[in-house]
């Protein structure tokens, strides 16, 4: 499971742990999972996976800026963070699963790349789309193995350092129209 350093991933993971599941966490602290070689040694030391929760991601300490004035190394961070580690990581599984003809496979998303991100940070809303589609597409590839892929998108969780930020950033109006805005008329939680 990637992203497990806290927030959702960190939630996903101990959830998992309580059902018995053997969870193997890593974080961009542990392996670059943006980097091929990196998530072949990972994946290899791990074994086998059945299971595999893609949960890293995030928009890499930035904040919503124009875009011409959006460097190069902003944007690749943020799809990096969000859509490669999900393609390398999903790559990397894949054959085992397929050869066991089952696996699982959840990508956590977020409701920006099914609309616009709150923080209006580009190329968080384009990876996060990116994820959804890479999601649907995995799906029907790998249905025939026996291997299920799903996406969840949420949407505003206070889940780290940077959305207690944003959080807030919107100071009581904004964070009243903001739950306001939710169905249930409450955040939910990482867990």
């Amino acid at each position: 499971m990637t992203g497990t350093a806290h927030g959702i991933g960190a939630g996903i993971a101990d959830a998992l742990r309580g059902d018995g599941v053997k969870v193997h966490g890593v974080d961009k602290d542990i392996a670059d999972l943006s980097d091929p070689a990196a998530v072949a040694e990972y994946f290899t030391a791990v074994g086998p996976v059945d299971i595999l929760v893609n949960c890293a991601g995030g928009v890499a300490g930035q904040v919503g800026i124009p875009l011409e004035e959006v460097t190069d190394a902003d944007w690749w961070a943020v799809v990096n963070a969000n859509l490669v580690t999900t393609f390398q990581c999903t790559r990397a599984v894949v054959p085992g699963m397929k050869e066991r003809r089952w696996g699982r496979i959840v990508n956590i998303a977020s409701s920006a790349g099914l609309s616009t991100s709150r923080t209006g940070i580009q190329a968080y809303t384009s990876a996060e789309a990116g994820q959804i589609g890479f999601t649907r597409q995995m799906a029907r590839e790998l249905g025939p193995f026996g291997i299920t892929v799903n996406c969840i998108a949420p949407g505003f969780i206070r889940s780290n350092p940077t959305t207690e930020k944003q959080w807030e950033g919107y100071g009581p109006e904004g964070q009243a129209a903001l739950v306001d805005g939710i169905a249930t008329r409450r955040l939910g939680e990482p867990a």
